[in-house]
């Protein structure tokens, strides 16, 4: 069955060689291009099949043409030809933004990795550490079993279990940290334990979910969300514990992860976390 459009004399068909000449496009990408529907032939003959393009769809051409470079998907590429201009500026914008958080994500992994070949990576790492004095603090806990694949999930959910019981308590008094007091990896799971900060006074004693942590000096890296991927972060505590080891410190208690900033709403380059130890 045939497809036709209206041509003009302002707008000639042409040949599909002539019309992929000129759209910098390749026979094969044409043929694909018809099959999704992004760029149809303006004319196809019935019987030989033969197909001819108007030369006013090499705007179109073009256009798909650039929308692939960032390797948008076709169906996105569909959707941007299918609304006006705003709309489907819109939508380019959405997907760039898209690929710059997935590159950003990308990014930390990488030079984690390249600074660990290099044998660089510990020395850097160890000139972000810092010291911080912490007062005694009663906190709302939690404590599990979890390997490293379940460990976002049960941090997020377990961290807005605390906040709803940290009401009874006259409510958060500072950021969640999260102890762990065994490895977690692809072969340890622990445990961990989630601890919130809460208002409350002496009358807490005796509850199971409640306990003390004492005053002490901390030696700590921050990290950006993007840093926190595992297992990259891992450079940070390998840090704070060269960093002790080399100024003859101890370190006196479990790591921990400082979560002072909302997650979701942060960007891969914003400070959320500190990975810290108890010295001495």
């Amino acid at each position: 069955m045939s497809r036709e459009r209206e041509e003009g004399p302002d707008d000639p068909l042409m040949s599909t060689g002539v019309f992929a000449r000129r759209a910098r496009l390749s026979m094969k990408a044409l043929r694909l291009y018809d099959r999704q529907g992004l760029l149809r032939p303006a004319r196809v003959d019935p019987v030989s099949g033969y197909r001819r393009y108007l030369e006013g769809q090499l705007a179109t051409a073009r256009t798909v043409v650039l929308l692939r470079r960032p390797d948008m998907p076709l169906a996105e590429v569909a959707k941007v030809l299918a609304v006006p201009g705003p709309a489907g500026a819109e939508l380019v914008a959405a997907h760039w933004e898209a690929v710059e958080r997935r590159v950003a994500a990308q990014r930390e992994p990488a030079a984690h990795l390249r600074g660990r070949l290099s044998g660089e990576e510990g020395n850097a790492r160890m000139d972000e550490v810092r010291e911080r004095e912490v007062p005694e603090q009663v906190v709302l806990t939690e404590q599990r079993h979890v390997r490293v694949e379940e460990l976002p999930g049960w941090i997020g959910a377990a961290t807005k279990r605390l906040c709803g019981a940290a009401q009874a308590y006259g409510g958060p008094a500072g950021p969640v940290f999260v102890v762990y007091h065994g490895e977690v990896n692809e072969d340890g799971d622990g445990p961990v334990e989630i601890c919130l900060p809460v208002a409350a006074g002496d009358d807490v004693e005796g509850d199971a979910a409640v306990r003390r942590e004492p005053a002490h000096r901390e030696a700590y890296v921050r990290l950006t969300k993007a840093q926190v991927e595992f297992p990259q972060i891992l450079s940070a505590y390998d840090a704070v514990v060269q960093w002790a080891a080399a100024r003859g410190r101890t370190c006196t208690g479990a790591g921990r992860e400082v979560c002072f900033a909302d997650w979701d709403g942060a960007g891969p380059a914003d400070e959320v976390c500190d990975v810290a130890f108890p010295v001495d």
